[in-house]
């Protein structure tokens, strides 16, 4: 009979709040914070501090393909998330659901943008492509090739109809979305080009690199007279009216710059929601925030640079503040302001230093009462600091920590009743609950590498990198007391079976073995427990592990000389001698029969011995790097071990055989944990995650998971040697959006193989209906594969199966005979009012694919004369309906509008707001000409009376 075993699954992960490969950012509301962690995305509540929802991809595939590297948030519930495999998917943070999947990108997605409806998403990658998608009709619109390097941010420009995508190849490139080509290309960066943003109202445009200064560039928009007007200033625009409009394609001009206080590259430029701050963050602990100010402000400003300027500049003092005042005056009068500057213009206003280097940073989109903005950081610490920003103070609020380490996990034990799970990393050990994944408790301490649980569950023993032992109370969250152990560090610690103690072994030469004491000292009100050394053995090398037998008769130690030795427990003398590793072994364990001992070194091999003799009964090329771990599966000869290929594998000891590879961790891991009944296994990794793996009830057999391993592999190197070699259009111009893709192979397949059957199905209808005429009338039998449905909606179930990204890729694939069949069935389609628009998506495709052969072939004429008749009224059916209803909505918001304001409550109250902020602005400067003008009368009294006093006195 053919052995049977039970599958482990991943079942969740846990312990990683930010994880460096992406940026964070709020969502539409202010109230939630979006974390990357790994291959998730983490939403967390501000206020609470604790994580509501994770959105995780439902994928076979894990591990660092998977790896969140974007996140945009759009003004409604959806959320954009880029991968590394370079697939985006579209999440609603309401419900927590993946909407759609969009596939068009070879490389990882480095930068997402939303426009300012949240209709339509651009996306830039590492394979230098920019792709515009539809989110609503979840489609690609098309691809922009022009950059020669990595895509590092994009911004959308006047009304959606522009896209300035900036890249690592030192230029910024303006594309003009309706003609879908590159309309500017803005040299000038010496370096690399991080980040680009631009302002709420679209004046300037900001970008960030590694050069000493942040570069602004004047936004022109389309006046209503047709000539390009830019935004710096109305004189500067009179002036240059005939350069500007013989210039037209020249999106953005070249502002200014202003020089950074720190001399990191920057990693993130951004303008807060109301644009009056501007935020550049450095690649290390700091961000400097910007004072923007606005059109009338930078004037006033502009108007006292120059009038300071003159004054510096005259000779006679009193004769030339005269001449300036009268100048000043007459320009007011005459209504025209100086061109402002950048300095007149971004006032930093304050820096912010955080305590670790700043990963990437989020303004909130809700202002609070009595504060400039909020923000939040990412630290590269695995935690999240908010800020509020106060005139030119800031305030650290809020910090969130507890829920991860601050760097990576370095060892996991579980408790005997698997119901604690504790890890430990360079400055803390935290204690878990291992089913639901949250920190129950955490602990300074010093860096620990090993660690094990104490068998009533109330005390915890740390062995640190300096050789010191703690003892930690978990219901108190204490340290108890430090031990100095070791001249060394303690590489490994293992409880003595069915005794009142533990063993440890260190860089110091020395295995020491240790009892569990329960003593009340002096400056304690209690009794705390505390451990004595009894014995202790020294060896002539480094002892990097120890593992002792079940039954307490051996214990075996393994040497920085790649050997492992087994001595008896007992008496401490020498058993065996395990050689044949060429590197030294990191880890050991033994069954619990006995019987065979499991080694696993860092030549990336596991030895299974027998303990009887020391023999050895397989070495096995288990690992890609070094083997960090192994343990059996209690009760078994099935054994677990990981690997720094972030790899766990599941092996039969008896039969020498791989039963499974479960991926899933984004670096090395470093230690495992598995429980007493063996149905569930921790890791804990160099990612800072720590991952729990179930023994689920499904059943599989060895053979079929070699047969799907060797699939795996085959199909794999398919797709390196036999990827399509797509043609490369010319730079600066517009491409496909979709990529070939095994969904799109397959959903290809199915189409053809549908028609197909539909075809056989109108033959053996119309032979049906010939012998019904001849009066042989037999019972007709239809297919039963067409699950009851005609052929016409038989390939229309097919063709509505596919993903609606996937559907352009999908038809191209399809040959021209088969296209033509398709093609006929689209008029019984088209009678569907609720699928014209995939009907007219279908037709346009197989159009564009075919359309050379479609104009040389007679028999395609009549079909496509009746699609041009129906199609047309097809749509404008639609297209009026549509119409229809919007004019119906609108009416229903009038008449809610006039009966209740409550819907509209923020829109009148946003209305309001700008309009005070316009009278507020027209009060100031109305303020300022008639103060200018009691001054000046002033003035002119004060030098009569002057001149009075001066005759008299004569």
């Amino acid at each position: 009979m053919v052995k049977a075993y039970l599958r482990y699954e991943p079942a969740s992960s846990f312990g990683v709040i930010a994880s460096l490969d992406s940026n964070i950012t709020y969502d539409s509301t202010g109230k939630h914070v979006l974390s990357p962690a790994l291959e998730k995305v983490g939403i967390w509540h501000v206020r609470q501090g604790v994580c509501t929802k994770t959105l995780a991809p439902t994928s076979s595939r894990g591990g660092p393909s998977l790896s969140v590297t974007s996140i945009a948030s759009s003004a409604s519930n959806l959320v954009a998330v880029g991968y590394a495999d370079g697939s985006i998917r579209i999440w609603d943070c309401e419900k927590g659901t993946c909407e759609t999947t969009l596939n068009g990108h070879k490389g990882a997605v480095t930068a997402l943008r939303f426009n300012n409806l949240g209709s339509m998403l651009a996306s830039g990658s590492k394979d230098n492509d920019v792709i515009l998608w539809d989110v609503v009709g979840e489609t690609g619109l098309f691809r922009l090739r022009g950059h020669r390097d990595q895509v590092t941010d994009l911004v959308f420009l006047d009304s959606d109809t522009k896209l300035v995508s900036a890249s690592k190849d030192k230029f910024l490139r303006v594309w003009d979305l309706e003609t879908q080509h590159c309309m500017q290309i803005v040299s000038g960066h010496h370096s690399e080009i991080w980040s680009v943003d631009v302002d709420p109202e679209e004046r300037y445009v900001v970008t960030g690199s590694a050069d000493p200064e942040l570069r602004f560039f004047a936004v022109k928009k389309d006046s209503p007279h047709g000539s390009l007007v830019s935004h710096t200033s109305e004189k500067g625009v009179e002036a240059d009216g005939d350069r500007s409009i013989g210039n037209k394609w020249e999106m953005l001009k070249s502002f200014g710059e202003i020089q950074r206080q720190t001399k990191d590259r920057v990693a993130t430029v951004r303008y807060n929601k109301s644009g009056n701050l501007l935020a550049c963050q450095m690649a290390g602990k700091t961000i400097e925030i910007f004072r923007v100010l606005d059109e009338a402000e930078a004037n006033r400003k502009a108007k006292r640079r120059l009038r300071r300027k003159e004054k510096k500049s005259s000779k006679n003092e009193d004769e030339n503040l005269t001449e300036n005042e009268e100048a000043n005056n007459e320009i007011e009068e005459a209504g025209c302001a100086p061109t402002a500057t950048v300095p007149d213009v971004f006032k930093l206003l304050q820096v912010i230093r955080a305590s670790r280097k700043i990963c990437s940073f989020s303004f909130c989109p809700i202002i609070p009462k009595d504060f400039l903005a909020t923000l939040v950081l990412s630290l590269n610490n695995n935690s999240l600091e908010f800020y509020s920003l106060k005139g030119s103070e800031n305030e650290k609020t809020v910090t969130i920590e507890h829920q991860g380490h601050r760097s990576d996990v370095r060892s996991v034990t579980l408790s005997e009743d698997n119901t604690l799970l504790m890890s430990t990393s360079h400055s803390e050990v935290k204690i878990w609950n291992p089913t639901t994944g949250s920190c129950l408790r955490t602990i300074d301490s010093g860096y620990g590498l090993c660690s094990l649980i104490v068998p009533n569950n109330k005390y915890g023993i740390v062995g640190t990198k300096n050789g010191v032992l703690e003892i930690i109370d978990i219901g108190s969250s204490t340290k108890v007391e430090e031990v100095e152990a070791h001249g060394g560090t303690i590489w490994s610690i293992a409880p003595i079976p069915n005794d009142n103690g533990f063993v440890t072994v260190s860089a110091d030469h020395e295995v020491k073995f240790w009892e569990y004491l329960v003593k009340k000292k002096p400056d304690q009100k209690t009794k705390k427990l505390t451990v004595s050394n009894v014995r202790s053995m020294k060896m002539n090398d480094d002892v990097l592990a120890v593992a002792i037998s079940p039954d307490a008769k051996y214990i075996a130690v393994s040497l920085l000389d790649s050997t492992v030795k087994v001595f008896y427990m007992d008496s401490l003398k020498f058993y065996l001698s395990l050689y044949g590793h060429k590197l030294p072994v990191m880890c050991i364990d033994i069954s619990l029969d006995g019987d065979l001992i499991v080694t696993g070194s860092q030549d990336k091999n596991l030895k299974i011995w027998g303990l009887d003799f020391g023999d050895c009964h397989k070495s096995i090329f288990a690992h890609g790097d070094s083997v960090m771990g192994v343990k059996f599966v209690r009760n078994t000869h099935y054994m677990l071990s990981i690997g720094k290929d972030r790899v766990l594998k599941y092996w039969d000891a008896d039969k020498f055989e791989l039963l499974l590879t479960l991926e899933g961790h984004h670096s090395e891991i470093w230690c495992l944990a598995v429980s007493n009944r063996g149905d569930f296994i921790v890791t804990g990794s160099h990612d800072r995650s720590m991952r729990r793996w179930d023994r689920t009830e499904e059943p599989f057999f060895l053979e079929e998971e070699k047969e799907k391993r060797l699939e795996e592999m085959f199909e794999s190197e398919i797709e390196e040697k036999h990827a399509p070699k797509e043609e490369v259009p010319e730079e600066g111009v517009a491409a496909l959006a979709g990529k070939k893709t095994i969904e799109t192979l397959t959903a290809t397949d199915s189409i053809i193989e549908a028609i197909d059957v539909a075809e056989e199905e109108k033959k053996s209808l119309s032979a049906y209906e010939e012998e019904k005429a001849m009066a042989k009338v037999v019972d007709y039998q239809p297919n039963i594969v067409m699950l009851g449905l005609s052929p016409s909606e038989y390939v229309l179930r097919a063709t509505s199966n596919v993903k609606t990204n996937d559907l352009e890729q999908t038809l191209l694939a399809v040959p021209f005979s088969d296209a033509t069949k398709l093609l006929s069935y689209l008029k019984d389609w088209s009678s569907s009012p609720d699928k014209v628009e995939l009907v007219c998506r279908v037709a346009t495709i197989l159009l564009q694919a075919h359309h050379n052969q479609l104009v040389t072939t007679p028999a395609a004429r009549p079909v496509l004369t009746i699609l041009r008749d129906i199609l047309h009224a097809r749509v404008k059916e639609s297209k009026d309906t549509i119409g229809f209803n919007l004019a119906a909505m609108d009416h229903l918001k009038q008449m809610m509008a006039s009966r209740s304001d409550a819907p509209f409550r923020d829109a009148k109250a946003k209305l309001m707001e700008i309009r005070g902020q316009q009278s507020k602005r027209l009060e100031a400067r109305t303020e300022t000409k008639t103060e200018r003008r009691r001054k000046k009368k002033q003035k002119k009294l004060e030098d009569g009376h002057g001149h009075g006093h001066g005759h008299a006195w004569v």
